[in-house]
């Protein structure tokens, strides 16, 4: 059940970012969204701790899933770039991630 907290904190962390970008280009009641957001996020996160998902797994999966998945919605949604050396360094992120969970030994 951790898991399924952490991908929920996730993915409301992205909204709640994606929001962000919404509310600072003049649409105020965004901002409301971006509060939600971020307190469900981290409620979840909360909640995946307390279900066994170690801290530095759990945070190291949620922040660079976090930054990948706003990179890439970013240019979808607000056709922001994304280069190839962006690219490299999402995958860099989660290389060092996936370190992370192998030596974790969990």
């Amino acid at each position: 059940m951790g898991w399924v907290f952490l991908i929920t904190a996730i993915l409301t962390e992205v909204a709640g970012t994606l929001s962000l970008r919404m509310a600072v280009r003049g649409r105020k009641l965004w901002y409301a969204v971006v509060a939600a957001g971020y307190l469900v996020a981290f409620t979840a996160l909360a909640f995946a701790l307390e279900n066994g998902v170690p801290l530095g797994v759990a945070y190291g999966i949620w922040a660079a899933a976090g930054v990948a998945l706003t990179a890439v919605l970013s240019r979808i949604l607000f056709t922001e770039p994304l280069t190839w050396m962006m690219g490299l360094g999402i995958v860099a992120i989660a290389a060092g991630v996936l370190l992370i969970e192998l030596g974790s030994g969990h």
